[in-house]
């Protein structure tokens, strides 16, 4: 029995690193083509290494496409004030949901769990036509105000604060605060493991969304990177040296956005919610 441990552990450390490798070779590929001209890329060989190495596509795409640093401002403008919508409004309608007690509290938990159920395919139309109506196509608040709350987070934030200690609250009642201080002084900065792990899966939806801008979106000018990208496919020739040349500057944000948050977010893949 002391042998099966560190066998099994074993195995699992080797499973994990496979799964690791196969995961990282496509982002390594990528990454070596944004080196490659197109001639190589096209050329049907499976080297990771470029033979020709240039730097031509991240000039082309910084110095000569007018409109790259345009789209990449419209995501990080986009993604940037859906995340901080979506940390305030979800973690308000998670923590009413779990501690305050109103009329149809259930109710609005149930419809909650019944949105989860929802594809967004589904919503996309009503979506266009209600931004239609507000004159908000082609538009900044088209592409934040559909997506500032999502039933996915407001049930994770719920679940949250149904395990947070009540003491904490209770004892900050008894000096005087109201709830709306409560839920602002105490619980949402003890909220960071949760917080943050919302932040990072809301801006990564926020950050990779193509289907929400390809419906609401026409002027190249407002486009997002995403659909940016999509302008470099043509109907005869595809310009995948610059494709994934863009593409490396896509991933950065997310990269930097992960980092910056990934302390607390291992935290709130291992919080518990009792006291430590």
């Amino acid at each position: 029995m002391k042998l099966s441990l560190p066998i099994g552990k074993g195995l699992l450390y080797v499973l994990l690193t496979l799964y690791a490798v196969i995961t990282i070779i496509p982002f390594l590929w990528a990454l070596s083509a944004s080196f490659k001209p197109l001639s190589e890329i096209v050329s049907g060989e499976a080297n990771f290494f470029p033979k020709n190495f240039t730097l031509d596509n991240y000039k082309l795409i910084f110095l000569q496409e007018p409109l790259f640093l345009r789209w990449l401002f419209n995501s990080v403008v986009i993604a940037v004030c859906v995340t901080i919508l979506n940390l305030l409004f979800n973690s308000m309608a998670g923590y009413a949901l779990a501690r305050l007690r109103f009329r149809g509290r259930h109710f609005w938990f149930l419809l909650v769990l019944a949105v989860l159920a929802v594809p967004a395919q589904v919503t996309l139309i009503p979506t266009f036509l209600i931004l239609k109506a507000f004159g908000w196509l082609n538009s900044y608040q088209g592409m934040i105000v559909p997506s500032m709350v999502n039933a996915t987070f407001i049930f994770m934030m719920r679940q949250f604060f149904v395990n947070f200690p009540k003491e904490l609250e209770e004892a900050a009642a008894l000096d005087g605060l109201t709830s709306l201080g409560i839920f602002w002084r105490i619980v949402l900065p003890l909220a960071k493991p949760a917080l943050a792990a919302q932040a990072v899966f809301v801006f990564m939806g926020s950050w990779n969304n193509f289907l929400l801008p390809v419906v609401i979106l026409f002027d190249p000018e407002m486009f997002t990177l995403p659909l940016g990208l999509n302008s470099f496919k043509g109907q005869y020739i595809s310009y995948w040296n610059y494709i994934m040349a863009a593409s490396m500057v896509f991933t950065l944000p997310a990269l930097a956005i992960y980092a910056f948050f990934n302390r607390y977010f291992i935290q709130s893949v291992t919080f518990t919610g009792g006291k430590g």
